[in-house]
């Protein structure tokens, strides 16, 4: 009888969405929606977040100046680099001075385990190689941190020669790694292939009589579209830490995506990797990492999908009437997620009750109140707006439903004009506006090419007192805003510290050309606090006043004295 199989019990996850998933074609995260998705992150049990490289950009060292701040309690943050250059010194080069800079109790550092990449790519020797790998790691291990060395192209480089791959390993133990993590970096091998391999560096490790603290981990790529299989596999041979991006984000065709990692582990591995109440954030955490990006959730992703667990009328409707969970290999609620054409008329109610107590409102909702709630927050969905990363926006739909709401401010009506200027670009032989000249340079004199003006007048009724005011702004969203902000002021003059921090516009249905509706996701901060709205029409105008009411009416709410 085959024996079973022991998976190890304290499986430690990585996260690198935030360096490695970046690397993904057209995707592009602001300073701040890196540092909201650490939080999340770190509220859903993740034990280190993978911050990026600090000396690849300003951006990014800004990143690790702001990310110290960051009150985590799960997770530990990880600055990335690569080892010391050929011939170099450790101790004047530049990627392991970054990497120290940024402060981070953990410092991941790439080197290669590919002899071919060694001499074809790196263009030095095989023994320069191991001394860059073990000096760079004992550089950082002497300045006191915690060192996880990703062995680059470790697969392809065990299967060229499995020799030399090992030797680089036993570079960056002699350099005092914990971790050694083997990469499957051009994603390009199969489970099997995995699975030996693993099992042939696990046997090494235990041969070499080496510290049991020593962690064997696995990053993979999806290129064949076995990323999750790869990693799953790896942990069965006993790999005990795992690297992988939200969503599956990553070059090429992604890494492996921690959110079906997590599931798999947890509801079929049995690994308690992360609690029951963390699993249960898998959901709205995908999707927050979407709205982020200003990209759609795969309707058909495992696990969080809105598809995941949806069924069509048929055979499979009218069984799970009679039956709930007929087709559907978990219950949906344990990550998140819900059996859309079971979805009780309760198990709603309780749902927004419970949203809004994860949020941190205070807000009291009868079952009459939550019911009605529910209705306008699909109404609303059905419309195009979408809550996951609007939590501002639900629950200002939640307090709009109450029979004594009473709103801040009613927009009676708006007129917004807008004008190109005369010396704009689009007029022939009209040249860029000097805005700041401080150089000899012409090349490096900061010119403007905004060709638009707008005028935005709009009629506002705050505290029963009819108001009209009229605003410019670069555009008409610009103009709307400085508009309602001025007319607000005098009842409310705090509020002039509120301020737009990022703005999204996404296109909900492509196919529909110029008559799709758009969703907007509007951020605003008043300097101490963040928080995020949305609005749906066909119209971008009125989207954006539908973000940008909620915008203000909540910080009315919390935060005017």
């Amino acid at each position: 009888m085959e024996q079973p199989i022991l998976y190890p019990s304290n499986l430690l996850l990585y996260d690198t969405t935030l360096r490695d998933g970046l690397g993904m074609e057209g995707l592009s995260l602001s300073l701040e929606d890196k540092l909201e998705i650490t939080r999340k992150l770190d509220a859903l049990g993740v034990h280190y977040i993978e911050g990026g490289y600090p000396g690849s950009n300003p951006k990014e060292a800004e990143f690790f100046t702001k990310a110290k701040l960051l009150k985590l309690k799960h997770a530990k943050l990880c600055a990335f680099g690569s080892t010391r250059k050929p011939g170099g010194d450790v101790k004047n080069d530049p990627a392991i001075q970054a990497v120290l800079a940024a402060e981070t109790p953990v410092i991941t550092l790439v080197g290669k385990s590919s002899l071919k990449q060694v001499t074809e790519v790196l263009q030095t020797t095989d023994e320069e190689n191991l001394l860059m790998i073990k000096e760079s790691i004992a550089e950082c291990v002497s300045a006191g941190k915690e060192v996880v060395f990703d062995a680059e192209h470790f697969f392809d480089g065990y299967l060229e020669n499995s020799e030399y791959a090992i030797h680089t390993l036993k570079a960056a133990l002699s350099g005092g790694a914990s971790t050694l993590t083997l990469c499957d970096t051009n994603g390009g091998n199969l489970p099997w292939q995995i699975s030996e391999i693993v099992s042939a560096v696990k046997t090494f490790i235990t041969e070499q009589e080496l510290d049991e603290s020593i962690r064997i981990g696995i990053h993979a790529h999806n290129d064949t579209d076995n990323a999750v299989a790869n990693t799953l596999v790896a942990i069965r041979a006993g790999a005990d830490h795992v690297q992988a991006c939200l969503n599956g984000w990553g070059e090429r065709t992604g890494n492996a995506n921690i959110i079906s990692v997590i599931a798999n582990l947890k509801l079929k591995l049995e690994i308690d990797v992360i609690s029951d109440e963390q699993l249960r954030l898998l959901t709205q955490t995908a999707a927050l990492a979407q709205e982020l990006a200003n990209l759609q959730l795969d309707p058909q992703q495992p696990y969080v999908g809105t598809g995941a667990f949806a069924h069509k009328a048929g055979l499979h409707a009218a069984a799970i009437v009679r039956s709930p969970g007929s087709y559907t290999h978990i219950n949906p609620s344990a990550v998140g997620n819900t059996e859309r054409v079971l979805i009780s008329e309760i198990s709603g109610r309780r749902s927004i009750s419970q949203k809004l107590k994860e949020q941190g409102s205070t807000l009291e909702l009868s079952e009459s109140d939550s019911e009605k709630v529910l209705s306008r927050i699909k109404a609303r969905e059905a419309q195009g707006s979408a809550f996951e990363a609007a939590e501002a926006s639900f629950e200002m739909v939640a307090r709009r439903t109450l029979s004594n709401f009473s709103p801040a401010f009613i927009l009676e009506d708006f007129v917004i004009v807008e004008r190109r200027r005369p010396d704009s670009d689009h007029y022939v032989g009209a040249k860029p506006r000097l805005v700041k000249d401080d150089s000899t340079d012409p090349d490096e004199s900061v010119f403007s090419y905004n060709d638009m003006q707008a005028e935005a007048m709009i009629k506002i009724r705050v505290d029963n007192k009819l108001t009209q005011v009229a605003a410019d702004g670069n555009g008409p969203v610009s103009a709307m805003d400085a508009a309602v902000r001025k007319a607000l002021t005098e009842t409310y003059p705090d509020i002039a510290e509120v301020h737009l921090t990022d703005y999204k516009v996404r296109i909900i249905d492509s196919k529909a050309g110029a008559d799709a509706a758009v969703r907007v996701l509007v951020e605003s901060s008043d300097g101490k606090s963040r928080w995020r709205t949305v609005g749906a029409s066909t119209d971008v105008i009125e989207a954006s006043w539908l973000a940008l009411q909620d915008a203000y009416e909540y910080w009315i709410i919390h935060y005017s004295k």
